[in-house]
């Protein structure tokens, strides 16, 4: 069995969908009582895939919101993460993807360090990011997506803001190997690391976001913001593909704006109907098909078997084993959502 841990975007959704999760008590409360939430298992999942494999999962509700940290409630985060892990752990779930901010609390807080939960004695195997077939993800749409619209990556400039984070960092060197990207922009808060991943690379600019933004034709968005940014679409190129691979999106609105196409990155598209809700709930536009991709990577190592936590760690995310967990991701009728 499989298991998804997740959270919802912001405390006002969280009220929005309470009532529907069966939770009516939880839907007209404050911040201080979602940090004291317990986890919930709040959804059963079956999906089968195109082989005809038929598996079941489980979806945690972690009661992390992200105020949380824009609040600096650090502590009360970091229990939301450790006490969804436990839970799904003592449900006997074989191999559960940490969500959203989950597994960036996870790493920034170093939480492994924490491995006891009351009774439970936390099984790092039995937990992965799901960063890595994100990170394929993202590469396909900006390859598949980018033809689309007419924009030759081989007389491109693409600029990843987020480039040192797991995902960002694994989305670069994909770029760098495995296309013929004419410019990679590199954008991200810490300089030091910045200029680690140029080394590695040889290649890059490093630059700010606003220097940036007026220069690419692919913008790739996997910086991790508890608030979304908003950004001056007269400024970018025509066309211009923006990525947003944010949970919650790191774009505020929706940009309306001629020759400026705003993607929903991360997210893949299944083959046949997923039986759940929980897709409903976080507003994807076909919620029996559509899923983020880091959920969708507990769901490939069930279908194979691999119960090991594939993703962990930072900047661990190779482009063999991208392409390792895209190939498995084909083969159980998984592709990227495009434009």
């Amino acid at each position: 069995m499989f298991g998804l841990i997740g959270h919802l975007a912001s405390l006002e959704h969280a009220q929005a969908v309470a009532q529907e999760l069966g939770y009516p008590e939880y839907a007209d409360q404050g911040l201080d009582f979602w940090c004291s939430a317990p986890p919930q298992i709040v959804d059963s999942i079956i999906v089968t895939s195109i082989t005809g494999q038929k598996i079941e999962g489980r979806y945690v509700e972690s009661c992390f919101l992200p105020e949380m940290l824009a609040s600096r409630r650090i502590k009360a985060a970091t229990r939301k993460v450790l006490n969804a892990m436990a839970h799904a752990q003592k449900h006997g779930i074989n191999i559960t993807a940490l969500g959203g901010f989950s597994s960036i609390i996870f790493e920034n807080f170093k939480l492994e360090q924490f491995s006891q939960v009351r009774n439970i004695k936390l099984d790092f195997e039995r937990f992965t990011t799901g960063n890595t077939h994100t990170a394929y993800i993202l590469c396909k749409q900006v390859e598949e997506a980018s033809k689309q619209l007419g924009i030759d990556l081989s007389n491109a400039t693409v600029a990843i803001c987020g480039a040192t984070g797991d995902i960002g960092s694994a989305v670069t060197r994909w770029l760098d190997a495995r296309t013929d990207v004419k410019e990679l922009l590199l954008i991200a808060r810490d300089q030091e690391r910045l200029k680690e991943l140029q080394g590695e690379l040889g290649r890059g600019k490093i630059m700010g976001l606003t220097e940036a933004l007026p220069l690419a034709d692919v913008v790739v968005w996997v910086a991790s913001m508890p608030k979304g940014v908003e950004i001056d679409a007269t400024t970018l190129k025509q066309p211009c593909l923006l990525i947003d691979g944010g949970y919650p999106k790191n774009l505020a609105t929706k940009i309306q704006h001629p020759g400026v196409y705003v993607l929903n990155g991360g997210i893949v598209e299944h083959s046949l109907d997923i039986d759940w809700k929980i897709m409903k709930i976080v507003n994807m536009d076909v919620p029996a098909r559509q899923l983020f991709a880091c959920f969708a990577e507990s769901m490939l190592l069930e279908f194979e078997k691999l119960y090991t936590n594939f993703s962990w760690g930072r900047n661990q995310i190779t482009v063999d084993k991208m392409e390792q967990i895209g190939r498995v991701s084909v083969k159980h009728g998984f592709r990227p959502l495009l434009v």
